[in-house]
C-alpha cells in the first residue's frame, strides 16, 4: 500500500492526512466507468460500480504488478463467478489488523458499508431456471439486490470495454 500523504507538512505529524491510495482507486474507477458510457454518471447504478471498481483497485493493490497485470486481476475479483463480497470482508480485516488503514482504510469500509447496505431494484441478473437459454434476464422481472450486486457487473463490463 502507498503511504499517505499529508497537506504539505512533510509527513510530520499534525498534518491532514491525504488518503491518496483511495481517492486514486477512485479516480480511476471513475475514468473507466465513464469511457465505457454503460449507465449515465451520478445514477444508483453508477455509484454502486463506481464504488465496487475502486474497492476491487483500492484492495487487490500491488504497486510491484505492471498495469497490465493488474486489468487481469481487477477482471479476475470482478468476474460473476467469484465469492467477492468475502474477498473484501478479508481484505478489510486484513488492513484492520494491520493497523496501516487511517482515512484509506475508513473510506474504504464506507464505501463496502453503502454497497452492501444499499438496496436497489433492478432486473434479476440470476435470472430463471425456466428462462430461455438466448435471454436469461427477464429486464420487466424486477428485485430487490444488494448494490454491490448491480455494480459488481457493471464494472466487469467496464474493465473488458477499456
Amino acid at each position: 500500500m502507498l503511504p499517505e500523504s499529508t497537506n504539505g507538512t512533510g509527513g510530520t505529524s499534525g498534518g491532514l492526512a491525504v488518503p491518496m491510495a483511495w481517492l486514486c482507486a477512485e479516480y480511476l474507477a471513475d475514468e473507466v466507468l465513464r469511457a465505457a458510457a454503460l449507465v449515465a454518471p451520478g445514477s444508483l447504478e453508477y455509484r454502486a460500480g463506481l464504488r465496487a471498481l475502486a474497492l476491487t483497485v483500492h484492495l487487490a493493490e500491488d504497486p510491484d504488478r505492471p498495469p497490465a497485470g493488474r486489468i487481469d486481476e481487477w477482471l479476475r475479483h470482478t468476474a460473476y463467478d467469484r465469492p467477492w463480497p468475502p474477498w473484501v470482508e478479508e481484505r478489510l480485516a486484513g488492513r484492520r489488523a494491520a493497523g496501516g488503514g487511517g482515512p484509506d482504510l475508513a473510506l474504504a469500509e464506507t464505501a463496502w458499508r453503502r454497497l452492501r447496505d444499499t438496496w436497489i431494484l433492478a432486473a434479476d441478473l440470476d435470472g430463471r431456471e425456466d428462462a430461455d437459454p438466448g435471454c436469461p434476464v427477464d429486464e420487466g422481472e424486477q428485485i430487490w439486490l444488494p448494490a454491490w450486486k448491480l455494480g459488481l457487473p457493471l464494472a466487469h463490463l467496464s474493465l473488458h470495454l477499456r
